[in-house]
């Protein structure tokens, strides 16, 4: 039995699972929450009731103390990561600061998550950037090339790139490389510095379980530190932040990509999550996930193709992140199927993919084969033509 086998069975245990029979697979899209994360909350709510201001001496680095821990789990060291604002918030700090040191073309994959190639396209038009959005990469960094933005997991397919390859790449033709980690941290190995990169993004509510809207994190190499500046100049990264009558200047370090007042709270549920994760290690998470995706693909050739289905994700465990992608010309019926009718829960990414993601701290074996056996059965007994087929807002 595999999951009689799992090393990692016992983390099931430390998340809330208040949803009776239905069965989540879409920890690519929302972690579970962690069962000690309300009381870590209670605690600086309480916190904050008892000591009101004078509690900023305990809060003030929290971003940067938080991205310390966080750090280990996508192979940086201390003072390069930091957690605050939003992945799109921390794109574009990071994008515009490349380019700030940098000239020449901005290079994209085309189909990458809409997020980031808006923040693309709306810095290229503003400086007046080349942005070259393409199928391959290595055939569009002709020089110059300025900055190299990619994704660590494609967000449709699973599909994992080559982060030292790639990156080794665009330092080969004179860019700088900015890595995507949203559907990697916590999950896949990330080697940031063994890899040379230069600059992440990556958000904290996926597979580090630190709860919806929670802060985002960025990572810029140390060496890079003093070359870079944001370009949200604001007062926490600001040098004697509290001297407030002088010209900005930006702190030393990875703090200089602060802008406003941290969210104090929402940081104790990125703590938690990442303490989680790390205790867990990557290494063992990364070997559950591929052997629960490989469950997946076995599955899907069993049962599904012969309904129809396609598989949207590379069957090599090694080429994949952690969500499997089935397709299907029925796809979004079958999900809101999945979901009302069988509780399942899944996504869709238009046009035609129904997303599985798992999450190795929570995610049981058994989860996938009970997944996919009333998939199986929902498709074969036609229930997905009776949902309501109407498109909706959130997919």
């Amino acid at each position: 039995m595999l999951d009689a086998a799992d090393a990692l069975a016992a983390f099931r245990d430390r998340f809330v699972f208040d949803d009776g029979d239905r069965i989540y697979v879409d920890g690519n899209s929302l972690g579970r929450l962690p069962g000690d994360t309300p009381a870590r909350l209670a605690a600086r709510v309480d916190e904050w009731g008892a000591r009101l201001v004078t509690a900023w001496p305990d809060w003030i680095d929290l971003p940067i103390e938080v991205g310390d821990a966080l750090a280990p789990l996508v192979g940086a060291g201390p003072g390069e990561v930091l957690v605050a604002d939003s992945t799109t918030v921390n794109l574009y700090k990071l994008v515009h600061a490349a380019l700030d040191v940098r000239a020449g073309a901005i290079v994209a994959r085309a189909d990458d998550f809409p997020t980031d190639r808006y923040v693309l396209q709306g810095i290229a038009a503003a400086r007046g950037r080349e942005l070259r959005l393409v199928g391959d990469v290595t055939a569009a960094l002709e020089p110059p090339v300025a900055l190299v933005c990619l994704s660590h997991v494609d967000y449709r397919t699973g599909r994992l790139e080559d982060l030292p390859a790639m990156t080794a790449a665009a330092h080969a033709a004179g860019a700088l490389a900015l890595w995507d980690l949203s559907h990697s941290a916590g999950t896949v190995p990330v080697e940031l510095d063994a890899a040379d990169a230069d600059l992440a993004v990556g958000c904290t509510y996926k597979y580090l379980n630190a709860g919806p809207g929670a802060p985002a994190f960025l990572y810029v190499a140390a060496q890079l530190h003093a070359r870079l500046r944001s370009p949200i100049w604001g007062w926490f990264g600001q040098r004697d932040q509290f001297a407030m009558e002088r010209p900005y200047e930006p702190v030393d370090g990875v703090g200089r990509f602060l802008a406003g007042t941290p969210p104090v709270l929402d940081l104790a549920a990125v703590e938690e999550g990442v303490r989680l994760t790390a205790e867990a290690g990557v290494d063992r998470l990364r070997a559950k996930s591929v052997a629960l995706c490989d469950l997946i693909v076995a599955a899907h050739d069993a049962w599904l193709a012969p309904l129809g289905f396609e598989l949207g994700s590379p069957r090599d465990g090694e080429r994949r992140g952690s969500h499997v992608s089935i397709r299907h010309p029925d796809a979004w019926p079958i999900c809101r199927a999945l979901i009302e009718r069988a509780a399942v829960i899944p996504d869709f990414r238009a046009p035609d993919s129904i997303r599985l993601g798992v999450a190795p701290l929570y995610t049981s074996f058994s989860d996938v084969w009970r997944a996919l056996d009333r998939l199986r059965r929902l498709v074969e007994a036609g229930e997905h033509r009776l949902v309501d087929a109407a498109t909706a807002r959130v997919t």
